[in-house]
């Protein structure tokens, strides 16, 4: 099942994943061995048996035949990956097909022409283009482009609440954003901080201006800095969002001490689970962090339910912020196209879908909810699932999204926004100001 931690280094990783510099190819020949056996990387945590069993079928499958070709799996550990991808890429050992984020974790990739434009080959195969959820097939995307194909389980944030203290007090998971304030006037008047928040570590108060952007403004606000345009950060969407968000902190919504709480340490679920926190913004790796830190909380008391509407915003109820999934993607110089494409297929199958909640995870496929009750936890993955499912739009978590070099500015600027130590109007200027 998904954790913190994981979540911690995949968020963290991206953010140095890859910069421009060394990314000029070298040589002229695939990218595939001496003996035409193709090199897949894949991020090295316990995930990765899925695709492990995932290259072990292909290779023994007709498609390996048919396109003469197999795989080899090589698992780079977590800390190691976003160095070694960037330095096999500006090799002539660079990996075929590769792991990665989406968004600016392969903006320098692309520019350098190391990754395929797979958009006319998951527009010619029924299997790629109608096998998986569309709002997820799209967020791996780049300036309309296609370049990744969904791997992994999706992790959309999620406002989770506490049932138990939302029936003490009378109160309902707010639909718009006006019933959220009146939970909580309620709750403050009772002692209860309203939300749990682990602002130490940045980035859960970065979900925040995330899911207020697209309410207020739409998923186009933030596309247009995803693909390249800083001046999008001036939309007027932002700033609202930024007061939105002091008017928040100024009202206690976070409590006084929430720069000082973790969520890595635990304690940002932990005041959500002993009741000193009603509600928690966060990734849906939360239900699996509350099920082994709180399993009696996580049975009998948590809640989920999407982010509200904002009064007057653009912004569609249904459109879902966080990590879509991860992403195969395919080298430019791979000797062996064909395979490397028949090998991405397999992602679409329900074997693999099977084996990746069998581990925990919700898949991005497109028929996946009919397997869905041999998940470890049913009910919350059917939720996570149909929220994906009926998503017009699905946004990259920023920090993932945004070029890799402007992303811990851009953290940077957020907590600044957050503590007090810089104005909405400040925040958007910064934010513009960022390359």
């Amino acid at each position: 099942m998904e954790t913190y931690s994981r979540r911690w280094f995949l968020g963290a990783g991206t953010t140095a994943l890859v910069s421009a510099a060394g990314l000029t190819a070298c040589g002229s020949g695939g990218a595939g061995g001496s003996d035409g056996t193709l090199t897949a990387f894949v991020y090295g945590d316990d995930a990765a048996k899925v695709q492990a069993k995932a290259v072990s079928r292909f290779n023994a499958s007709a498609a390996a035949r048919e396109t003469k070709g197999s795989l080899r799996l090589e698992k780079v550990p977590g800390a190691e990956y976003p160095a070694k991808l960037r330095t096999a890429m500006g090799s002539p050992n660079a990996p075929d097909v590769f792991f990665n984020w989406g968004g600016g974790s392969i903006k320098a990739y692309r520019e350098a022409g190391q990754i395929l434009d797979l958009t006319g080959p998951i527009a010619g195969d029924p299997v790629l283009k109608n096998g998986f959820l569309p709002s997820v097939l799209a967020a791996g995307a780049l300036g309309g482009r296609e370049y990744g194909i969904p791997m992994r389980g999706m992790q959309p944030v999620i406002l989770f609440y506490n049932k138990t203290l939302f029936a003490e007090h009378g109160l309902k998971p707010p639909a718009t954003w006006d019933q959220l304030l009146d939970n909580n006037a309620r709750l403050k008047k009772a002692g209860i901080t309203p939300f749990a928040l682990g602002g130490a570590d940045i980035w859960p108060e970065l979900m925040w201006l995330e899911y207020l952007v697209d309410r207020i403004g739409g998923p186009k606000v933030f596309d247009r800095v995803k693909n390249g345009d800083p001046a999008g950060w001036g939309d007027p969407a932002v700033l609202k969002a930024a007061r939105t968000v002091r008017e928040l902190v100024d009202d206690g919504a976070f409590g006084k001490g929430f720069s000082s709480v973790a969520y890595t340490n635990g304690g940002a679920p932990a005041a959500l689970a002993k009741g000193k926190a009603a509600m928690h913004l966060m990734g849906s790796w939360e239900y699996s962090t509350q099920l082994g830190k709180f399993p009696d909380f996580a049975r009998k008391h948590l809640g989920w339910c999407p982010f509200p509407e904002f009064d007057g915003g653009a912004g569609d109820i249904r459109n879902v912020v966080g990590n879509p999934t991860n992403y195969w993607s395919v080298n430019t110089r791979t000797s062996n196209k064909d395979a490397a494409l028949a090998f991405l297929r397999t992602c679409a199958s329900e074997t693999y879908a099977r084996e990746l909640i069998a581990n925990g995870d919700v898949p991005a496929t497109a028929n996946a909810d009919k397997l869905l009750d041999a998940s470890p936890s049913p009910e919350f993955a059917r939720f996570q699932y149909r929220m994906v499912r009926e998503a017009p739009a699905f946004t990259l978590s920023w920090d993932q999204a945004v070029d890799p070099d402007a992303a811990t500015p851009m953290l940077t600027e957020v907590n600044k926004l957050f503590v007090g130590k810089s104005s909405p109007e400040r925040f958007v200027a910064a934010l513009k100001a960022l390359k």
